[in-house]
């Protein structure tokens, strides 16, 4: 599935993320797959997907410097289903 910014997401319900000092851990309890998010503001991204009209929204928290490598990581938990559309 392709990321679309101005479409409302969410964690998949399967998925489960674990704060670290480095960022989080999410684990896909359907998948068995673990993936590192190593960025606070993807980590505060992810978190405020639920709450957030569209996926724009929530990354307009980001500093505008960072906010191209926070949307593309972002695609990427899309890609492997981390992130689901809502």
């Amino acid at each position: 599935m392709a990321f679309d910014p101005a479409l409302p997401y969410r964690l998949h319900p399967k998925v489960a993320l674990r704060p670290e000092r480095f960022g989080a851990l999410a684990y896909s309890y359907d998948t068995r797959r673990l993936s590192l998010l190593r960025d606070l503001d993807l980590v505060a991204v992810v978190g405020a997907l639920a709450d957030a009209p569209s996926a724009a929204d929530a990354l307009a928290a980001v500093p505008a410097a960072k906010r191209p490598a926070v949307e593309r990581a972002l695609a990427r938990l899309v890609e492997t289903g981390f992130v689901q559309p809502c």
